[in-house]
């Protein structure tokens, strides 16, 4: 049993946890690739350049969404970035196909090494900030039997913008009362970390396919290549 105590650590069988750590979900804790699943299926041919289409323009959406401020949720953006790839592809499919094609983002897998970093981690406050609804982070969380291993899970969605707006990394320290400096920040997304790392936060990016560095002049404060490292580097 969880609760916040005073000084808004957690007591966790009698020991007070004070440290705060944060990781983004898609692409860092769930693989964004294995939507592959779902689509070889129906396009056995295209499923690759379908999946990294659909990534490219749902992230492209909630930036265009952030900067207009004009939001919808992540899963109606998720949905509207797949009808773009169909068209862009001339994919014609039946209702019930699409249905399970805007679904699969609800059944992606974890990364192999997650759940045995999370348990290294139990003497940290270990949360989930995403863009991700909080249905669909649940979905995920519950799927992957995850759920014991995270003390929260904030939605972008309760501020109705998207990362990397300022106001979704205040969800953290607003929760916690905490300031930024006190929050160690994990994703995948170099875009992610560079937002996280300009509000403040300790940084780790995890590079898991050799990406080049954001050339923008904010750099995290740790560059890992996956989440084992992570663990060894926090000294955990």
């Amino acid at each position: 049993m969880l609760w916040h105590n005073a000084c808004h650590g957690i007591i966790r069988n009698l020991v007070v946890i004070d440290k705060v750590i944060v990781f983004d979900a898609y692409g860092t804790l769930f693989d964004v690739g294995s939507v592959n699943m779902s689509l070889a299926r129906l396009f056995p041919d295209k499923s690759i350049a379908i999946s990294q289409l659909w990534r490219f323009k749902q992230l492209e959406y909630t930036w265009l969404r952030a900067l207009m401020d004009n939001y919808c949720n992540f899963e109606s953006v998720t949905c509207q970035a797949l009808d773009y790839v169909l068209a862009h592809f001339g994919l014609d499919l039946e209702e019930a196909e699409r249905q399970e094609l805007s679904t699969a983002y609800l059944r992606l897998t974890p990364h192999p090494e997650v759940r045995e970093c999370l348990e290294a981690l139990s003497l940290w406050q270990r949360s989930i900030l995403s863009n991700g609804t909080s249905q669909m982070l649940w979905s995920l969380v519950e799927s992957a039997s995850l759920t014991s291993q995270f003390d929260s899970i904030m939605s972008a969605d309760a501020v109705k913008t998207f990362k990397p707006h300022p106001r979704v990394y205040r969800l953290v320290t607003e929760y916690f009362s905490v300031e930024a400096s006190e929050v160690t920040y994990v994703t995948s997304n170099s875009w992610d970390a560079a937002g996280a790392k300009s509000f403040g936060f300790f940084t780790c990016w995890v590079n898991r396919f050799g990406d080049s560095d954001e050339e923008i002049g904010i750099s995290p404060d740790l560059k890992v290549s996956n989440l084992r490292e992570l663990v060894s580097a926090l000294g955990s």
